[in-house]
C-alpha cells in the first residue's frame, strides 16, 4: 500500500511537472496576444530609476499603493512649478495605471497649460510643440485606453476650444494658423485650390471612402497611378508611407523627384487621381487626426453654417480649419459613447458634471463660431509700394517680412445651429416644475441679444427681428416689451449713449468703421455697408441727443470715417495685401468716397502746416 502511494505520488509530482513546463511553454504566445489584443494594463516602465522599477516589481498587486505616493508627488511638483519633473512622473503613473483616466487629463492638461507657457511667447513654434503634445497624447493614447472617459473627451474639446481658440496665451493666433493650415489641404478637392468649392458632396465621398490602402491598390482604376507614382520616385515604394508622401508631394514639389509631379500632371482631371485624392485625404483624417469623416459629415449637416439665412434647411460644411469645430467633434463624440440620459428620481435629472461640462463645449463652440467663426488667412509680401501717391497717409513705404497672418470674423449663418443646439440642452438639464432660469438659459438669453445687434448692424433687419421676436416669447422681460426691433436696438444704443463720454462714443464708431472697412476689404460687402450705416446711425442719435448740452460734440461723420480708414491702414496686424485691395476698392468703385478722403487729407495736412 505504502509503494502505492509513492507511485501515485510521483505519477502525480511528473504530471504537474510536464504540465506546467506546457503551460510555460506557451507564455510568450499569450503574453503577445495580450499585448496585440490590448489586454494589458501594466507595462513595465521605461528609463525610471532602479529603486523605482524594482519597487513597481516586488510590490505586485500592491502597485496602487506606489501609484499613490507617485500622484502625491507629482501634484507637489506641480504646486512648486516643476512641470516637467510633475510631467516625468505623470507618465510613469499613466504605464503603472493607463485605466486612470484622470493622469491622462493631468498630464494632457501640464503640457498644454504649464509647461507651454513657460517658453516665452518669442518662441510660438516651441509652444504650440507641447500644445499637440497634449492633445495628441489624449486622442491617440488616453482615449483608445480609456474609450469611455466622458473626462478624456471634455479635456481634448477643452484644449481645442479654449487653449487654441481662445485669447488668453499670447502666441493664440499662432496657434490657429498652425491648426488652420495643417487641415486646409485635407479639406479641398484635389482640382481645387481653396475651400470655395467645397461642400456635403464632397464630406460624403470622404465618408465613403476605402478604410484600408489594401482596396486602393488593388483598384483596377487607381493601381495604375500608384505605380506610376513609385516608377517615378523611389521614395513611393515604402507602402507604408505612401500616402503621407503623396500628401506632402502635393504640397512640396520640392522635395521630390520633379517627374513624381509630372505624374500628377499627367493623370490631372483623370478619376484615378479624383478617387485616389479622396481616399488618401479621408485616411489621414482617420488614421493621422483621428477624425471619422463619417461623424464629420453628420456633424456637417447638424451644426453647419446656413447656406441660406432664410432657409434653415440649406447648409454648407462647418470649417474645420477652426479649433471649436474640433472641439464640438470631440465634445459630441464624448458624449454618445459615454453619455447617460440621466438617472431620473423624484422632481429631478442627475447627470456627472464631466457630462454636463461637454455638452456646454458644444454650447460655446457653437456660440464661438458665431462670433468669430469666419476665417481669413493673407501673405504679406516683403516689398516697398509703388503706389503714385507716395506722399499719401495711405502709402506703405516701409518694407515687410513675408508673413501669413489670421483673422477671425462673426459668421452670422451659425445662429441657427447655436440656437438649436442650445434648446435641447435646455430642455436635457431643465428641472421640472420650476421657473428659476438655469446658466444655459442666462447664456442663451443674453446671446439672442448680442446677435440681434449684430444682424441689425450688418443690414438683416429682417433676421432680426426675427431673433428678437423669439426673445420675446421665450423670455418675457420689460426690456422686450416693445415689439419693434428697431426701437429696441436704438433704446438699446440710447442707453449706452447716456452713460459714455465722447471718447468713447468716437471709439465705438471708430470700431465699427474699421470693421466694415475689414469686411469691404475681403468682400463682404453686405457686412460692411451695414456696418458703416450703423456706426453713421450712432453718430446721428449722439449728435441728436446731445447737440443741445454742454458736450463737446462728435468730429464730423466724414472725418471719422476718415481717421478709422487712417487707423486701419496705419494697423500692422493687417497683412499689406488686404489694405491694399481696400485702398483700390474704394479708389476703383467708390470714387466720391475716394475723393472726399483725399479732400479731407488736404485740409489736415495744411491745418498741421499751419501750426508748426
Amino acid at each position: 500500500m505504502r509503494l502505492r502511494d509513492i507511485l501515485i505520488c510521483g505519477i502525480s509530482l511528473a504530471l504537474a511537472a510536464a504540465l506546467i513546463i506546457t503551460a510555460g511553454s506557451q507564455l510568450d504566445f499569450i503574453n503577445a496576444q495580450r499585448q496585440q489584443m490590448k489586454l494589458i494594463s501594466n507595462e513595465p516602465l521605461e528609463n525610471a530609476p532602479p529603486s523605482l522599477a524594482f519597487a513597481t516589481v516586488a510590490m505586485g498587486a500592491f502597485r496602487g499603493l506606489l501609484v499613490d505616493v507617485l500622484w502625491m508627488r507629482a501634484d507637489r511638483l506641480k504646486e512648486q512649478g516643476q512641470f516637467f519633473d510633475a510631467k516625468q512622473l505623470a507618465e510613469w503613473i499613466s504605464v503603472l495605471q493607463p485605466r486612470f483616466a484622470q493622469v491622462w487629463e493631468f498630464q494632457a492638461w501640464n503640457m498644454a497649460y504649464n509647461i507651454s507657457v513657460a517658453i516665452p511667447a518669442e518662441q510660438p513654434d516651441q509652444r504650440w510643440r507641447w500644445i499637440k503634445n497634449g492633445y495628441e497624447l489624449l486622442r491617440d493614447k488616453g482615449i483608445p485606453l480609456n474609450p469611455r472617459a466622458m473626462l478624456l473627451y471634455r479635456e481634448l474639446a477643452r484644449i481645442f476650444q479654449h487653449k487654441i481658440g481662445g485669447i488668453a496665451d499670447d502666441a493664440q493666433k499662432y496657434y490657429k494658423l498652425q491648426l488652420a493650415q495643417a487641415m486646409e489641404p485635407l479639406l479641398r478637392p484635389s482640382d481645387s485650390t481653396g475651400l470655395d468649392g467645397v461642400d456635403n458632396a464632397y464630406f460624403e465621398a470622404l465618408s465613403e471612402a476605402a478604410t484600408r490602402r489594401q482596396d486602393v491598390a488593388g483598384d483596377p482604376n487607381i493601381s495604375p497611378f500608384i505605380k506610376a507614382l513609385k516608377s517615378a520616385d523611389k521614395t513611393f515604394e515604402n507602402d507604408d508611407e505612401f500616402v503621407n508622401n503623396y500628401l506632402a508631394l502635393r504640397q512640396n514639389p520640392a522635395k521630390f523627384d520633379p517627374a513624381a509631379f509630372q505624374v500628377i500632371d499627367d493623370f490631372r482631371g483623370a478619376k484615378a487621381l479624383r478617387d485616389f485624392d479622396i481616399f488618401a485625404k479621408a485616411y489621414y483624417l482617420r488614421n493621422i487626426w483621428k477624425l471619422d469623416p463619417v461623424l464629420m459629415h453628420e456633424l456637417n449637416q447638424t451644426y453647419g453654417p446656413l447656406n441660406d439665412l432664410s432657409d434653415p434647411n440649406s447648409r454648407v460644411p462647418l470649417d474645420w480649419r477652426h479649433p471649436d469645430a474640433h472641439a464640438i467633434y470631440w465634445a459630441v463624440k464624448g458624449l454618445r459613447v459615454a453619455g447617460k440620459k440621466g438617472v431620473k428620481t423624484p422632481g429631478r435629472k442627475e447627470y456627472s458634471a464631466d457630462e454636463v461640462n461637454t455638452d456646454r463645449i458644444v454650447a460655446h463652440s457653437l456660440q464661438n463660431l458665431f462670433r468669430y467663426g469666419k476665417i481669413f488667412i493673407y501673405e504679406t509680401i516683403s516689398r516697398q509700394s509703388t503706389d503714385s501717391a507716395s506722399q499719401s497717409r495711405f502709402a506703405d513705404r516701409t518694407p515687410e517680412t513675408p508673413v501669413k497672418q489670421i483673422y477671425l470674423r462673426p459668421d452670422l449663418r451659425m445662429l441657427e445651429s447655436y440656437n438649436r443646439a442650445i434648446l435641447d440642452i435646455i430642455e436635457k438639464y431643465s428641472e421640472p416644475n420650476t421657473d428659476f432660469e438655469n446658466s444655459h438659459q442666462i447664456g442663451h438669453r443674453n446671446m439672442l441679444k448680442n446677435a440681434v445687434m449684430l444682424f441689425y448692424q450688418a443690414g438683416h433687419r429682417g433676421q432680426a427681428q426675427v431673433i428678437y421676436s423669439q426673445l420675446r416669447r421665450t423670455y418675457s422681460r420689460d426690456e422686450f416689451k416693445n415689439p419693434s426691433v428697431e426701437l429696441y436696438v436704438r433704446k438699446r444704443l440710447s442707453e449706452e449713449l447716456e452713460t459714455i463720454t465722447i471718447r468713447n462714443a468716437v471709439e465705438i464708431i471708430q470700431t465699427m468703421l474699421r470693421e466694415a472697412y475689414f469686411r469691404y476689404a475681403v468682400h463682404d460687402d453686405d457686412e460692411a455697408f451695414g456696418r458703416e450705416q450703423m456706426a453713421e446711425q450712432l453718430w446721428h442719435d449722439y449728435q441728436k441727443a446731445y447737440s443741445d448740452e454742454e458736450r463737446v460734440e462728435l468730429p464730423p461723420f466724414a472725418v471719422q470715417r476718415y481717421n478709422a480708414l487712417l487707423d486701419f491702414f496705419n494697423d500692422r496686424q493687417y497683412a499689406l495685401e488686404l489694405r491694399q485691395t481696400l485702398l483700390a476698392r474704394i479708389r476703383n468703385e467708390r470714387p466720391k468716397l475716394a475723393e472726399q478722403f483725399k479732400q479731407i487729407e488736404e485740409k489736415m495736412l495744411k491745418e498741421e502746416q499751419n501750426q508748426q
